[in-house]
């Protein structure tokens, strides 16, 4: 009789355990299921995050604030060298030549929003460093004071991101034309 009930309580731990697994892998799931429909959108929209083709399509996202960083194609890439070309050549003098120190002053992951003709219409920060508080609003003032960058052509208006590398003599280089960094 014992062995019975030993026997019972074993399948209904093993049934419990099975409810708890396949309960989380429901809830996992669910979550992925709406990340292919994102990117499914961003592939329809031919690499652009523009206001119109938010609003055009029909989507249960009715938030036009919401900005929509451009997925990194081989095409937003290159323009994103574009965009560095165009900084480094309106500031020649303060762009940090050769390769960076190892410990640099600060790293800035910057998202600019372009529009269609190249005007710098936004700059906001992903990652700013808070030792470094004045170095994100120089930024922004540098990149705006260089609109508007190229025109992006086919890819429109849209939101890249590129990381700024800034030393403490207030020189940068940027991620897209890095040379790198020293060892020492």
């Amino acid at each position: 009789m014992k062995t019975g009930a030993v026997f019972e309580a074993g399948t209904a731990g093993r049934a419990c355990r099975f409810l708890v697994i396949a309960a989380a892998a429901f809830a996992l799931a669910s979550c992925s299921l709406f990340k292919p429909a994102d990117k499914a959108d961003e592939g329809g929209k031919g690499s652009t995050a523009t206001a119109p083709t938010d609003e055009a399509a029909p989507s249960g996202r009715d938030v036009p604030t919401v900005r929509l960083i451009t997925a990194q194609t081989p095409a937003v890439r290159a323009y994103r060298k574009i965009g560095a070309q165009h900084i480094y050549k309106a500031y020649a003098n303060r762009i940090y030549k050769g390769k960076i120190p190892p410990l640099v002053y600060a790293v800035v992951v910057v998202e600019t929003d372009i529009d269609a003709s190249g005007k710098v219409v936004n700059v906001t920060f992903s990652r700013t460093p808070s030792h470094a508080p004045e170095v994100a609003p120089m930024i922004a003032e540098l990149i705006k004071a260089t609109s508007p960058l190229p025109s992006p052509g086919k890819l429109g208006g849209h939101t890249y991101v590129d990381t700024w590398l800034w030393d403490k003599s207030g020189k940068f280089q940027i991620d897209s034309l890095t040379l790198g960094q020293r060892s020492r």
